[in-house]
């Protein structure tokens, strides 16, 4: 078995048109490495009980492997042609990676993250594209955004890999997180006329609020211990902060430009989220709001960021 050896807090930052990912010392605020993986990434996420980072390469068609301890590929795991992967997450306990696909049919792929094979393939729905993906462990559900016709989430029951609900959310929807202490689901998207962060009832299915926002979002990450979502406002170049107790927006935080992906570190109280056109990260203390660090040298284009 791999030896997962324990390391100061790292950032893991996909740059999309570098073909690069960027691993960030979070401690000193500092790249400390840049590993070459495929075409255009676009999603990243770190099973940190297995050491290993998985990054969605969407004109690859495959997902590369980054052993955490040498930050180097290991693997390199074929999803299909066609499947255009995007978004992933991790579901550790399970030992699964989820690899949303925005290929025309829109399906999700599986992957053991003992073995580093793909071992099922969910379809999500008819001229479906699948983006963003996020994994509620201790509720044994994944859900998956995706957009076409309209968008929506649809449920997966990580125990059978089946879905087992498909929740309409207006005219598109972008990314998601969980809060899994309140048992809400939040996803960025539009409803026909706004841009909105769509707010889920987990054990219902249901939309129950719809908060507006600045502008369009591809990065949102909840802390559900201090009850809050972070959301990526893009062309507004802001954070905005949501009360996830009373789902209203309490604080708007300037940030670099066109704003991208968005992480939170619960145990050390930051949030981080990527400047795309600035080719940098912001860090933001949790607790206080304030950005305390922006972190240069990024790759082209930074797009996602994950930790572990």
């Amino acid at each position: 078995m791999k030896q997962v050896v324990p390391s100061v807090p790292r950032a893991y930052v996909v740059n999309r048109d570098s073909k690069t990912v960027s691993v960030i010392d979070t401690i000193g605020n500092t790249v400390i490495a840049t590993i070459p993986v495929g075409d255009f990434p676009t999603g990243v996420a770190v099973d940190s009980a297995r050491a290993w980072a998985y990054v969605a390469n969407q004109d690859s068609d495959t997902v590369s492997v980054i052993d955490t301890n040498t930050n180097t590929v290991t693997t390199t795991i074929p999803i299909g042609v066609g499947s255009v992967p995007s978004g992933v997450a991790v579901d550790s306990p399970r030992a699964r990676a989820y690899v949303a696909n925005q290929g025309v049919g829109g399906t999700v792929t599986v992957i053991d993250t003992t073995t580093n094979t793909v071992t099922a393939t969910i379809h999500v729905g008819v001229s479906k594209l699948s983006f963003g993906v996020a994994v509620d462990s201790a509720g044994d559900r994944a859900y998956v955004a995706s957009h076409g016709t309209s968008g929506t989430v649809s449920v997966i029951d990580t125990n059978t890999n089946t879905v087992t609900a498909t929740i309409p959310v207006g005219t598109t929807a972008a990314c998601l997180d969980v809060d899994p202490t309140r048992a809400h689901l939040y996803v960025t998207g539009t409803d026909g006329t706004s841009d909105v962060v769509s707010v889920i009832d987990a054990n219902t299915n249901a939309v129950i609020d719809t908060i507006p926002i600045s502008s369009p979002s591809f990065g949102l990450a909840v802390d559900p211990i201090r009850a809050r979502a972070y959301v990526a406002a893009m062309t507004s170049n802001v954070v905005l902060v949501i009360d996830t107790n009373t789902n209203a927006v309490i604080a708007t935080i300037p940030v670099g430009s066109f704003v991208f992906g968005a992480a939170v570190d619960l145990t050390w109280a930051r949030a981080f989220v990527i400047n795309a056109a600035d080719g940098t990260l912001s860090v933001i203390d949790t607790n206080t709001n304030a950005v305390t660090a922006t972190v240069a040298g990024l790759g082209d284009f930074p797009y996602a960021v994950a930790l572990g």
